[in-house]
């Protein structure tokens, strides 16, 4: 895809708003400096961000004064992917910097975060609320015997809450894990009896779409399930009173106690994400305290140009990377909007008006959404006022050129779009917002600082204008330190490292246009993407399987040419079996109840057989491909399947689709 040079841009920023910019004081400043070209805009800034990694990252840590307690011996250590070693000497802590502007006394009474539910009650915590609530809770969790490297998982929804749990885990040096309450109790335990938890914070159940969703029995599950827990802490979100042996939330929080951060290495784990678990248990990713700040301080000070008079909102929940990403809007001194609801209740205008109320200046969504509300016929803009909104951003699955067109029409005209792309396994984007560059419909607007994102061909070499996969040549500060339960690494290599020796391999596929501009064309391997969250088959697979009617299933995750997704389950049945009403309903509340509401499929499709790699690995990825409409000699090596007759029903079910 090559960019035409007489196109149009959907949105270019005015001359002040490129002056404003912080990304471009950044490179005035980093010119002078740090040796950084002072001319050519943003392309040059990044090609030395890239080619200059030490200086860059060095830069990035000056320019937002990274409170170093000890000083390190140099920037980057060892460059080999996987194993890059970051700032080695240093020491610091995450929490310290996130509440900072708690620090400045014009700044303490002002919101730190401002949280809505559905019934649209705003509640605003200040920083010096935010940074007292921690003290308090970060003293208990020394208390209850927490010390550094011990895990503190959350069973939580985004909420206030939620924010302070984690930042006490940060400041003790603890290591944070959390999953979302529409989360089945399997799924949890797939993640948390990996890291073995010493502590859960959890509530009573949740509000969504206008129902109350009650989790005693879950959480006791929870607890019986995961015997290294030393406490449990009740949050009473639908009033209940704590179960036996619970501790009670307000009074682990009502000290008035200066916090005390624990100083400990850059790479010193902060918390686990999950992959989705494609091939068996989710990969439980580590990221460490230094990494995750130095690139969110980057990502969100730079590339989100957000600041201390900006408010961020991002729909997500605790089980999306996203959360994450959003509680660091806090390192910027940024008002956290953070939304708990349906993002459909009462109706699809929700988030909008959670936006309006909020006074959102950047408002993140998902892809689908977006498409969901231009189905709608909505008109946001027109009904609602939204002149506080620069920024619409949108992940979880490429924005299609219709979704731009619908944000530029119906939201604002001087709208900065920003699709942005990246990953759990980073925690952040590889290409996505730049405010000082153009928006062109359809694609991403370059890769980000310190990204050297690469489109390559099987052969490895690098590809312009033609579809590759997404790869990343350098290391980011981000990477995972390490998969939990990896001893060896070759967990973390395999998942990667495996195609291209030293590079990271993402798993999407891409195209770099010649304009420095990025479109993504969607996962390349089988992960199952869906509003944001990704899950994998396996998890599926243990779900319905279970079922004596079904023999053998594969689900496939497939992203359409209008921004949709289909999700199809195709079930090869046990002998006698029927696939009538009742097994259909059967098959989705299995998967409702003990996976996630977000992964019930779209169709459930009787099959004659499910076909197989020679060594019985099901094969996922070659049917995806056959149902988006390649050819079966393109899609499949017709020698590693163990009976290639079974593909035909999926290749004339693609062509009556088409």
């Amino acid at each position: 895809m090559t960019s035409a040079a007489d196109e149009a841009p959907l949105w270019q920023p005015g001359p002040d708003r490129v002056a404003a910019a912080a990304v471009t004081r950044f490179q005035s400043w980093a010119a002078e400096h740090h040796g950084a070209p002072a001319e050519g805009g943003y392309a040059s800034l990044h090609r030395w961000s890239v080619d200059e990694l030490d200086t860059f990252w060095k830069a990035v840590a000056e320019w937002f004064d990274v409170r170093f307690s000890t000083p390190y011996e140099q920037v980057v250590g060892d460059r080999s992917m996987p194993g890059a070693t970051w700032f080695p000497g240093a020491t610091l802590n995450y929490a310290e910097h996130a509440l900072r502007a708690a620090e400045d006394p014009l700044r303490a009474d002002a919101p730190a975060l401002l949280h809505v539910d559905e019934s649209h009650t705003q509640v605003p915590t200040s920083w010096s609320e935010l940074r007292r609530q921690v003290g308090s809770l970060a003293a208990e969790l020394r208390t209850l015997g927490v010390t550094p490297g011990d895990r503190v998982s959350g069973y939580l929804p985004n909420i206030p809450q939620a924010v302070v749990a984690f930042l006490a885990t940060a400041a003790v040096g603890g290591i944070w894990t959390s999953c979302a309450p529409d989360f089945g109790a399997r799924s949890v335990l797939d993640r948390f009896q990996q890291v073995e938890p010493v502590v859960l914070f959890t509530v009573d159940g949740y509000r969504y779409g206008g129902k109350e969703h009650h989790r005693a029995d879950t959480v006791a599950e929870l607890r019986r399930e995961l015997p290294t827990l030393r406490a449990v802490v009740h949050i009473p979100l639908l009033g209940t009173d704590a179960p036996e042996g619970a501790l009670d939330w307000a009074a682990l929080t009502a000290a008035d106690t200066e916090p005390v951060f624990e100083q400990v290495p850059f790479d010193h784990p902060l918390w686990v994400l999950y992959s989705s678990g494609t091939t068996g248990l989710p990969k439980a990713i580590v990221q460490s305290q230094g990494g995750i700040l130095l690139e969110h301080l980057k990502q969100i000070g730079l590339h989100c140009d957000l600041g201390p008079e900006d408010r961020f909102f991002w729909y997500t929940s605790t089980g999306w990377m996203m959360w994450n990403f959003l509680v660091s809007g806090l390192l910027t001194g940024t008002t956290l909007v953070l939304y708990d609801g349906s993002p459909g209740h009462p109706d699809i205008s929700a988030q909008w008006r959670v936006a309006e109320q909020t006074g959102a200046t950047l408002f993140g969504t998902s892809a689908a959404y977006v498409m969901a509300c231009r189905k709608a016929g909505v008109h946001p803009g027109r009904d609602l006022d939204l002149s506080r909104v620069q920024c619409v951003a949108t992940t979880g699955s490429p924005l299609p050129p219709d979704g731009f067109r619908w944000l530029h029409d119906e939201v604002a005209d001087d709208l900065w779009i920003a699709s942005v792309s990246g990953g759990t396994d980073v925690c952040s984007c590889f290409a996505g917002a730049v405010p000082t560059l153009p928006v062109h419909i359809g694609e991403l607007q370059a890769a980000c600082l310190g990204t050297d994102l690469q489109s390559w061909d099987p052969a490895g070499e690098p590809l312009t204008g033609e579809v590759g996969e997404l790869v990343v040549t350098k290391p980011m500060p981000s990477m995972p330190v390490r998969f939990w339960n990896d001893p060896d690494g070759s967990r973390y290599h395999d998942s990667y490292f495996d195609v291209y020796p030293g590079v990271w391999r993402h798993g999407d596929w891409i195209t770099l246009t010649d304009r420095g501009s990025v479109v993504i064309h969607g996962r390349s391997d089988s992960t199952l993407n869906r509003q944001g969250v990704r899950m994998g088959s396996a998890d599926i697979y243990e779900a319905v399987e279970r079922l004596p009617e079904i023999r053998e299933s594969l689900v496939i995750g497939l992203e359409e040419p209008d921004g949709g997704y289909w999700m199809p389950l195709f079930v090869h049945l046990a002998e006698g079996a029927t696939l009538d009403d009742a097994l259909r309903d059967s098959i989705k509340r299995t998967i409702r109840e003990n996976l996630s509401p977000r992964h019930v499929p779209d169709e459930v499709i009787e099959v004659p057989g499910i076909p197989h790699t020679l060594t019985g690995k099901r094969i996922e990825v070659p049917v995806k491909r056959l149902l988006q409409g390649t050819a079966l000699e393109k899609a499949v090596n017709p020698g590693s399947i163990d009976n290639l007759e079974l593909l035909h029903f999926y290749e004339k079910l693609a062509r009556e689709r088409h």
